[in-house]
């Protein structure tokens, strides 16, 4: 029987364990799990999502592998696995569709980009959106409008998705 590889999984944190912390200038999860690779007392990792406080995106090594809890904060992995990003079909993660914005905005703490979506949905304009996770362009979340869509480039923290059409 053959084993399939171990995978990171996304909104997920494994608490515990710690022996090291460091920021992530990029904001990308697979950086802390390259990290990881590179350290031979790592045994997992965790990622922490950028939020209001300076040191931005934390890699937090594991000298063991704790067990994995579902927190939008994070992403977690073992040593060895790759980040593996949710797909769902409309949505994009990690896409950042540029150009083409007509109107941009800060979000509340509590929302997410679901509130993105909505915008989108309740605006003829909008063909697209893109959100922003808090820390990645500001402080706080940021819902971007846009009245077209362009190639993509990679960007950890951002969903992108075409607004009300299925993409």
């Amino acid at each position: 029987m053959a084993t399939q590889p171990a995978l990171a999984q996304a909104s997920s944190d494994r608490p515990g364990g710690d022996y090291q912390s460091s920021p992530v200038p990029s904001g990308d999860p697979a950086d802390c799990a390259l990290e990881c690779e590179r350290d031979k007392r790592c045994r997992a990792w965790t990622f922490s999502y950028p939020t209001d406080s300076p040191a931005g995106a934390v890699c937090w090594l594991k000298s063991n592998v704790p067990a994995r809890t579902v927190d939008a904060c994070c992403v977690s992995g073992v040593r060895g696995a790759g980040v593996v990003e949710p797909k769902n079909g409309a949505v994009e993660t990690s896409i950042d569709r540029l150009g083409g914005d007509y109107r941009n905005f800060d979000l509340k703490s509590e929302d997410s980009d679901e509130a993105c979506k909505a915008a989108c949905t309740s605006d003829n304009k909008c063909r697209a959106w893109t959100y922003a996770r808090p820390g990645y362009v500001g402080k706080d979340a940021h819902c971007f409008l846009k009245k077209t869509s362009s190639r993509h480039g990679g960007s950890p923290g951002l969903f992108r998705a075409w607004c009300g059409s299925g993409y």
